[in-house]
């Protein structure tokens, strides 16, 4: 049977850098020329902290009902065994009974006296004590497999109780976590709200890129998501039919470049918000609008998957999410469905 060890130094360590994660301060200063790349920043890291803590939460979670599951299963291992002892004692007892019944408890001589013959006598004494050896041989062999199981279940139930204790302070961090990126998500907004107004775009803030390779050069403009609005949909937000498709997420969420290309435009007002159009090889363009921090600059080259902002609900917008669109000409009036658009090259969505 395996055993488990406990390891109290990954543990501590593993607490030690989500509590870090969660000690970052709740705002930080803007950058140089006070365009709010500090605060663009912090979402983006907070983000990133905030999925690996419901990661690792996660995998504690099932970690911890995989071994509670095992102590569970020992337990009527457990159960089977101390079923099986019972019975064999109760075997044993019953031919204890019977050999007092048939004379076993007769002294030696009067049971010479009343046998047939002395090799009947030998045969049956030892027929008797091959018997009781082998019951008792097996009684103690299960009380061994007993203690073992008993022991391995200890050890389950152990490991699942500090998994629990883990666990516990572990959401408690992760829930301090997402409240500071909550709190930093609608401070970003704000200022993008202030920018929009104004009518002018912030600088581009030059996020820290993941390290990222896709197969088919393609990818879908956010990694995590929920579809909302499709293109064509009817609505009263519309003068006719949606144009694009809506990407539901929450603001700062990073937005991707669903291909290589090079920024055709930048701009921050009107029904769009904050938005980025990118011009891909093939003479294919890519709008992403609403967004609520911009993190190129027009004329930048792109590759698959970099962020080129994040997700707000700037503009013409009832909520957070990200309005995409693919379109044969730069400007609005020539798009096209994007689901099949980008099905067609490797990024299905779904």
């Amino acid at each position: 049977m395996r055993s488990f060890r406990r390891r109290p130094l990954l543990l501590t360590t593993l607490l030690c850098a989500l509590a870090v994660l969660a000690a970052r301060p709740d705002d930080v200063p803007d950058g140089a020329g006070g365009t709010g790349s500090g605060i663009s920043a912090q979402v983006a890291r907070l983000y990133e902290d905030a999925a690996v803590a419901t990661q690792r939460y996660e995998a504690g979670r099932r970690e911890a009902e995989a071994h509670r599951a095992q102590a569970q299963r020992l337990e009527k291992l457990l159960d089977r065994q101390r079923r099986r002892i019972d019975v064999m004692q109760e075997d044993l007892g019953r031919m204890a009974r019977a050999q007092y019944r048939h004379g076993g408890g007769l002294p030696l001589t009067a049971r010479m006296m009343l046998a047939d013959s002395p090799d009947e006598l030998m045969r049956g004494q030892h027929a008797l004590a091959q018997t009781n050896i082998a019951v008792n041989n097996a009684i103690e062999k299960s009380r061994r497999a007993e203690a073992r199981l008993a022991a391995d279940e200890a050890r389950a139930a152990a490991k699942w109780q500090e998994l629990e204790q883990r666990n516990a302070a572990l959401a408690v961090l992760k829930r301090d976590i997402e409240q500071k990126l909550e709190q930093a998500r609608w401070q970003l907004q704000g200022r993008a709200e202030a920018s929009v107004a104004a009518g002018s775009c912030p600088d581009a803030v030059r996020l820290d890129q993941p390290e990222v390779s896709f197969a088919s050069g393609w990818v879908a403009p956010v990694e995590t998501y929920e579809l909302s609005a499709g293109f064509g949909s009817g609505g009263a937000r519309w003068a006719n039919r949606h144009t694009g498709q809506d990407f539901a997420v929450p603001i700062g969420t990073p937005v991707r470049a669903v291909g290589e290309g090079r920024v055709a435009a930048v701009s921050c007002g009107g029904a769009f918000g904050m938005q980025v159009v990118i011009g891909h090889p093939g003479g294919y363009y890519t709008q992403y609008a609403h967004l609520a921090a911009i993190a190129v600059d027009e004329g930048d080259r792109v590759r698959p998957g970099q962020w080129i902002g994040q997700s707000g609900t700037t503009g013409n917008s009832t909520g957070p999410h990200l309005h995409f669109e693919v379109r044969v000409t730069p400007q609005m009036g020539s798009a096209i469905d994007p689901v099949p658009w980008l099905a067609a090259r490797g990024a299905h969505l779904g």
